[in-house]
């Protein structure tokens, strides 16, 4: 054989394995289009399984992208012994910038604390009574910034470093709220790979289910296919393909219902915010995770498909009624 009849021969088999394809990708999907009411309600349940994961993922995902002031939160507050001089809490800022290198360290003298109380409070000339000023030293230490983990080790060196020190009365931070904050988007992402697998199988067993009975409603078409020497590949090819589709609307109906919930509560979610003093947007998937959604729908209901025709392919020959495989 001359290489030229090879490269012909090669090319007409690619022509005609792509026009099977071709044919059996558009006319399965032509087929869900002729029964409206069944596959309707098939890619329902299919969008809803994918929404609810997909749902708690972009919830989780907004939190974390929401500006929750860590590095106030995180800050741990000293404060000094009465008698402590001016001298002494340098020797202790000084001590901490050069050991520990926090994000920042900020003294608030007696005089500035009660300057700051008195336009707070709003007491004004009454405080004026007091004999002398009641208020300590102060230090506001901010620990570098980092993940999670990283500034909770900062914030317990920094404490134990100042508890150690004789001058100092007492230590206060309050990133226990921030831990537990932590700790729940820890326990989400764990839920969120629960809900998926979870969820994800409800799609295979979903599009197994639907294409098993429309695999048993072609029993005689595909036993005659055996018959004039149709190959298990050829018998699968349109059940792939609609299952492929099956997961392919189902991803897009999850993308249409997320974008919907979105919408309906980003105005809400906006005012509370704003009593906040936070301005913020809710942001979706993106374009990449988008189609990485829809790749996994359509691979889940190619494969509840493949699962359910290879059953079935598989009890015909026991049976002795297929043809070559």
């Amino acid at each position: 054989m001359s290489y030229d009849v090879w490269v012909r021969q090669i090319r007409r088999k690619n022509r005609a394995w792509l026009r099977r394809h071709s044919y059996s990708f558009f006319s399965s999907l032509g087929v869900l289009v002729q029964h409206k009411i069944g596959t309707l309600m098939t890619v329902l349940v299919l969008g809803i399984a994918m929404f609810l994961p997909l749902g708690l993922y972009i919830t989780l995902t907004n939190l974390q992208g929401m500006d929750l002031r860590q590095d106030e939160w995180s800050a741990v507050t000293v404060f000094f012994k009465s008698g402590t001089t001016r001298e002494e809490v340098k020797q202790v800022a000084d001590a901490l910038e050069k050991s520990l290198q926090p994000e920042s360290v900020v003294v608030i003298s007696p005089d500035e604390g009660m300057a700051d109380f008195r336009d707070a409070s709003g007491f004004g000339e009454s405080l004026d009574i007091l004999e002398e000023n009641p208020l300590p030293w102060v230090m506001q230490v901010s620990p570098r910034q980092g993940s999670t983990e990283q500034v909770e080790e900062r914030v317990a060196e920094l404490t134990g470093f100042l508890q150690s020190i004789d001058s100092i009365e007492v230590t206060q931070f309050d990133y226990k709220w921030l831990q537990r904050l932590g700790r729940m988007m820890e326990l989400g992402h764990a839920a969120v790979t629960v809900l998926i697998l979870l969820f994800g199988l409800t799609v295979v067993v979903v599009v197994a289910n639907t294409i098993r009975l429309d695999v048993a409603s072609h029993t005689e078409e595909i036993e005659i296919l055996a018959l004039v020497g149709a190959g298990n590949a050829f018998v699968r090819q349109p059940f792939l393909y609609t299952g492929l589709w099956y997961g392919l609307m189902g991803g897009l109906l999850a993308m249409l219902l997320l974008g919907l919930t979105m919408l309906y509560l980003a105005r809400p979610l906006g005012l509370l915010l704003e009593t906040y003093g936070t301005v913020f947007s809710l942001r979706g998937l993106g374009g990449y995770k988008t189609l990485w959604v829809l790749v996994g729908g359509g691979f889940l209901g190619w494969l509840g498909a493949w699962i359910s025709v290879q059953r079935y392919l598989r009890r015909l020959r026991v049976g002795g009624r297929l043809g070559r495989s």
